[in-house]
């Protein structure tokens, strides 16, 4: 078991200032793996004192040695990867292979992009007789989720210190394991003490205690749609910047031209990535009235890949969700829908056979799901996909558009032509095109109740920043 009784605060290892400790639940064998401390609002405002006296010094630090740190994060960070992946697997659940790629590879990439970005980004420009600059916005509230979450760490990390912003890091207390790494890696790389600070603990306390905090000029938060309107309440006490990136019920929009054996797996694929616990996961997959069918079956054959098992076994390839709530909550929804007259095409509510430890859900396909039913409008956030047909395409962008969300799409057709007029009819912040992949130097973020604000990229580095316009008075003409 893994024991974190400390805190990084000022560039040192501190014991916190409570004795209260969250426990880390396995989710697959539901052993504790591990325990870290619980702080407070003294320790949160300690962090935030920290990163205020370092803020003056590091903002003004050249572009270069910013660079340098980032490289040396990035460095660090990838030689632990193979630690970073198996911490994941244990805190999260998501099979090894894919942890290895995308739980360590993502954070590995994000910082080794925004030291190649920071050289090309323009901080400053002309504009007639004013100079624009681009400046840190100050201190940094860096809140993170438990499904990807050293990813979503990195991206609010790497762009927040490539600004030249300071950063208090509140990982969620869920999978917090990962967090205390990069910690090791930072400390290790000789970051300049308060630059980046790291408190462990639950959202009600050490989180709100940051939001609130008159010190702290930024919050960036990933998690659900409750908690950020929670979020973005508190922080407007104090006029200062947030960035949201929350919920979502993305769609995958299958027109009547599409190669629907790829469409199909593709958009099965796309929903049951890390058990369906993906923010832009395509859990609604809208499809024809003639061809659904041929969906519904192409569906259900694409379920049956998904081997359900322990994810650090070679041949799993859906791994438990996070915790016995998430489990349940899952579960919960599937008899909401069977209860509001979905057809089950395949898994249920029931537990898994020859997995009685561990917080699995079976992977689930509903087929003539009703749209403005309960699974075709909330966020389930399992693997659990909702089967919608339509009539013609004015009725299809109708039912895609039509949720609180806007996160995330796809759009399946013949060609990519008629796929991209149909993808400018959604209301979301990023759509797939015939199975484009992710592509982090693309903005990230959504429309509507799935946030504001845009994460990676150039785009997720100017979130960081504040313009300022200063003026020259114009030299007077010369007399003819």
């Amino acid at each position: 078991m893994v024991i974190r009784d400390k805190l990084y605060i000022d560039g040192r290892w501190v014991p916190p200032s409570t004795t209260a400790t969250v426990e880390v639940q396995s989710a697959s064998t539901e052993e504790v793996l591990g325990r870290i401390p619980a702080a407070g609002p003294k320790d949160a405002a300690a962090a935030v004192a920290a990163a205020r006296q370092a803020f003056g010094t590091w903002s003004a630090t050249p572009m270069t040695e910013r660079v340098a740190f980032l490289k040396k994060i990035q460095e660090g960070l990838k030689a632990r990867s193979e630690e970073i992946a198996r911490c994941i697997t244990g805190e999260v659940g998501m099979p090894l292979k894919l942890s290895t790629a995308i739980q360590a590879g993502s954070p590995i990439a994000t910082f080794g992009m925004y030291a190649r970005l920071l050289p090309e980004f323009a901080f400053e420009e002309r504009v007639a007789n004013s100079l624009v600059l681009r400046e840190p916005i100050g201190v940094v509230a860096a809140i993170t989720p438990w499904n990807y979450p050293l990813h979503q760490i990195a991206a609010k990390v790497a762009p927040a210190l490539a600004a030249g912003c300071t950063v208090v890091l509140k990982p969620s207390e869920v999978a917090p394991l990962n967090a205390f790494i990069l910690a090791e890696v930072i400390d290790a790389a000789g970051l300049p003490p308060g630059v980046f600070n790291l408190v462990t603990g639950l959202g009600a306390t050490v989180g709100e205690a940051l939001v609130t905090d008159p010190e702290v000029d930024m919050v960036s938060f990933t998690g659900s749609t409750r908690a950020g309107k929670r979020v973005g309440e508190l922080a407007a006490h104090g006029v200062k910047r947030v960035a949201l990136e929350l919920g979502g019920k993305s769609a995958a929009v299958l027109l009547d031209d599409a190669d629907f054996a790829a469409a199909v797996r593709g958009t099965v694929n796309a929903c049951f990535l890390n058990s369906g616990q993906t923010c832009t996961a395509t859990t609604r997959m809208l499809v024809p009235q003639a061809r659904y069918e041929e969906a519904a079956k192409l569906a259900v054959d694409a379920a049956a890949k998904f081997t359900l098992g322990d994810p650090y076994a070679e041949t799993s390839k859906l791994g438990p969700l996070i915790s016995a709530t998430q489990r349940d909550r899952v579960r919960d929804y599937i008899r909401k829908g069977l209860a509001e007259g979905a057809e089950l095409l395949c898994g249920g509510p029931e537990a898994p056979p020859a997995l009685s430890k561990g917080f699995y859900v079976l992977p689930t396909i509903f087929g003539r799901v009703q749209p403005g039913s309960t699974i075709e409008q909330e966020e389930i956030f399992g693997p659990v996909l909702a089967i919608i047909s339509y009539r013609d395409e004015d009725e299809a962008a109708r039912f895609a558009n039509d949720t609180p969300y806007g996160l995330a799409g796809a759009v399946w057709a013949g060609s990519d032509e008629r796929a991209l007029a149909f993808a400018r009819r959604l209301r979301t912040g990023q759509v797939d095109i015939n199975g484009g992949g992710f592509n982090p130097l693309a903005p990230f973020g959504g429309y509507k109740q799935s946030g504001n604000g845009r994460e990676l990229g150039k785009y997720g580095l100017e979130e960081f920043l504040e313009y300022k316009a200063v003026q020259f008075k114009p030299a007077p003409k010369p007399a003819n």
